[in-house]
This record gives C-alpha cells, structure tokens and sequence, in this order.
C-alpha cells in the first residue's frame, strides 16, 4: 500500500481536534466560534476532496468514520431535539402510547412515569406539540430508554451508535452505487467528509441519517434487479422520515406501470407492518395535528414562502401561512410530477413512457444513474416551496449530489450554517439577510450549473 502523505496525517489531526472542540465546547448561540470552526473545516474538506489520490481514498473514509466515533459522548450542542427523542423512548418503554397526550399533560397531571419529570420537561423545544416521529424513530427512541433508561448521556450514546452504523451502511453503499455506474472512487468522501453531515447527523443526532442509508440501500436493490428488496429498504426509508414518498413518481418512467405498482404495494405493506405497533386512534388525530402544524405553523429558513409572506403582510397586514403553507406544498407535488414527466420525455421520449407505462415487463437492471440525480432535484423543489429548512434536512441532498455532476447542494452545504447566527443566548431570531444571501448564493449557483458549458466530464469529482 502506497505511503499515506504526511500532509494528510497533519490533517486528520488538526481536523479531528476541531471536531471535537466544535462538538464539546462551542454552543449554537456563540456565533462567531461556530463560524470560524466550520469556515475551516469546510475548506479542509473541499482541499481534501480535491487534492487527495485515489488510493488514500480508504484512508479518508475510515478517517471520516473516526471523526464520528469521536462525538460519541458529546451532548449536541446544536440542537436540542435530541430530548424530545429521549421523552418519546421513555415513554414507550413504559407501555405509553408517543402520540396519545401532549407532554405538559403528563407533567401536570403528577404522571408517576420513569424518567418523565420536570427535569426532562423544561429542556424540551416543543412541549405543547405532539410528536411527529414515525415508527424507525421510535424502534431507536424506545432501545435507547431500554439500554439507559434514568442518563440522558446514556441513551444519546446508544441513539448515535446506531447513527454512526447507519452512516458506515450509506459508505458503503456509495461506494457500491459509484462502482456499479463506474463513478470515481473519491467521489464518496463529498458525503463521508462533509462537515455538515458530521455535525448535523452524528453530531446532532438526526435521523436523517436512517433514511438516506435505506435510501441508498433501496436504490442499490434496484439497479441490482431486487424489487422486493428495493422496495421494502424504502417502506424503511419513509418510516424513518415521510419525505422519501416525493421519489416514488420517478420510478414509473423507469419500471413501467405494473412493477411500479408492485412496488408501491410492497412499500405500502412495510409501512403498515412497521406503524401497527403505534396504529391507535391517538396516532391518526396526534401526526394528523403535527402535519398541520408543519405546513401551517412552523417557519424557518424558507425561501419562496418568505417571498410569499412578505407579500401578505403588505397586502393583508398579517402572517398568511395558514392558507399558503398547504397550497405551497400542493404547488411543490403538482411541479415534481411535471418535472418528473419532462425528465422521462428527455431520457426516454414520450413514445417510450407511454411503452413502459403499458408494458408489463421492463428491466430493473436499466436503471441508470440518472434516477439518482433526478431526486436530487425533487427533493429540491420540494426544499424550494418549504416553510422550514432546517441544516440537516439538505444532508440527503448532499447523499445524491455524489452521483452526478451538480454540486450546488455541496455550496449549500456550507452556506446554511450561517443560519445558526440566529440563535442568541436568551432565544432565537431570525435574520433575513443572512437568509438571501444563502438563497442568491445557492439558486445562483444552480443557475450556473444548469446553463454553464460543461467544462468538465461527468464523472469529474470538481
């Protein structure tokens, strides 16, 4: 094995230090820190990326899985989600329905539960919502309270072991993806390096993390020829989160009509198998209220809702997102089918959609790389009409940025940090020129690389 370059060693020494301090020492509200430590870890990671040879490739990626071991006792410390995670696990682990009450309501009604208190109480973010995690969250949540059930240290451990094995699944799976397609090598370290997907998943604990690997392992199954098992590693992947269900579409212009409803039974049964360990009538009414408050309530680092609501306040003098949440989120699944029909007519022509729609039998083994890609870019659109886009929720963007040759979701990547210099010590307000400047940067950026000759080859990693 060629000798690893000292240069790379000096990096993963100064870069893991940095990890750990960013992780262990620097809160979301002290700005400037924060900025400085991620301003330099981004520009080691783009050094990386494009400077290292091939064969220090497997050095990099067991370099990016240390970097995640080495959070593992670390509290996030840049988001506190992570608590209503430890509520909902200890309150499975004590026969208790998730979604049957509110939160307060155990507080104030003295609920003699182990490890629900007062304590736990006031760290929660959203104590006067339901939950809205579904059934993979809440497998994680319940082992977590089981193995830990009175430290939170405890059960954050277990959660992020079972995220670091997650992300050493989407490596791998990367890797097999890029050597199916013939895709560099290297091209797996713009996800295993990313300081996005280090803090924010590992870090963070996000779940994220879940459904980018059953992703992954789904698209995997698929261009192996493996519906069943394609199709059940994305029931998984919406069990994690419910946003994997915008990609199903895609899948018509490319299995034709019979096997994507095949598919989709087979994804619809594991979905239902995985929610009826939860299936009550609390479940339905508590994620149905959650969902609303989703589109009708929650607002963060949006892009075209912002526009959308300033509107409203200068025609109606009030916050419009009850009535534009929903319909933005209608105009976003009404653009991705059009999309998804535009981009079946230009890899296939409308001749062979229509061919494949009315045939039964089309090979899984076609699927090319371009289904991966084309998600990206669902997942855009659904991003782009969003009231609320939190830093790890482009982390799957970033996953599927490595199979083609777009790379505004890595520019992003960096940008949306910015949005933690909303945060103070005594609460949360957003700023919205840091907001443009991180949407003209990215949309612009995009615009380039829709329009801009191809200077480079496909499968060039720059």
């Amino acid at each position: 094995m060629p000798r690893i370059k000292p240069l790379s060693w000096l990096l993963l020494l100064f870069t893991g230090l940095l990890y750990v301090f960013v992780e262990y020492s620097v809160m979301r509200h002290e700005t400037l820190t924060l900025i400085i430590c991620l301003t330099i870890l981004f520009l080691i990671y783009l050094w990386i990326v494009r400077s290292i040879d091939d064969y220090e490739v497997s050095f990099w990626i067991a370099v990016s899985i240390g970097f995640r071991a080495s959070l593992l006792l670390a509290l996030p410390n840049l988001s506190d989600d992570f608590y209503r995670f430890i509520w909902d696990g200890r309150l499975l682990a004590a026969g208790y329905h998730p979604f049957a009450e509110l939160p307060r309501y155990y507080i104030e009604n003295k609920a003699n539960i182990p490890g629900i208190n007062n304590e736990l109480f006031k760290l929660l973010n959203s104590p006067d919502y339901f939950t809205i995690y579904p059934p993979v969250n809440q497998f994680v949540f319940w082992l977590s309270a089981k193995i830990s059930p009175q430290s939170i240290l405890g059960s954050v451990v277990v959660i992020r072991s079972l995220i670091i094995a997650a992300e050493v699944g989407s490596l791998l799976m990367i890797r097999k993806i890029l050597k199916h397609y013939d895709l560099p090598a290297k091209n797996v370290l713009l996800y295993a390096l990313n300081p996005l997907i280090i803090l924010e998943l590992t870090g963070n604990l996000h779940f994220e993390a879940f459904m980018i690997f059953f992703l992954l392992a789904s698209f995997l199954f698929l261009i192996k020829g493996k519906l069943w098992g394609s199709a059940l590693n994305f029931g998984l992947a919406i069990c994690s989160k419910l946003i994997p269900i915008i990609f199903l579409p895609l899948l018509l212009t490319r299995l034709g009509l019979k096997r994507s409803l095949q598919f989709y039974a087979i994804t619809a049964f594991c979905c239902m198998l995985l929610f009826l360990p939860l299936l009550s009538i609390d479940i339905i009414s508590g994620f149905r209220e959650s969902i609303g408050y989703y589109f009708k309530k929650f607002e963060f680092n949006a892009s075209i809702y912002y526009i959308i609501r300033e509107w409203g306040f200068w025609k109606y003098g009030y916050n419009i997102i009850q009535t534009v949440g929903w319909r933005l989120a209608m105009y976003s699944a009404l653009l991705i089918l059009f999309y998804t029909l535009l981009e079946g007519i230009k890899s296939y022509s409308l001749k062979s959609i229509f061919e494949k729609l009315s045939t039964i039998s089309v090979g899984l083994k076609e699927i090319d790389s371009q289904l991966l890609t084309s998600s990206l870019f669902v997942l855009f659109i659904y991003f782009a009409f969003s009231t609320i886009v939190h830093p790890w929720y482009i982390t799957t963007l970033v996953a599927f940025s490595v199979f083609g040759r777009y790379r505004f979701a890595l520019l992003w990547s960096a940008l949306i940090f910015i949005t933690y210099a909303n945060y103070r010590a005594d609460g949360f307000e957003e700023n919205l020129w840091f907001t443009a400047i991180q949407y003209v940067l990215v949309f612009g950026y995009l615009a380039y690389e829709l329009i801009a000759p191809r200077k480079v080859d496909e499968k060039s990693i720059s």
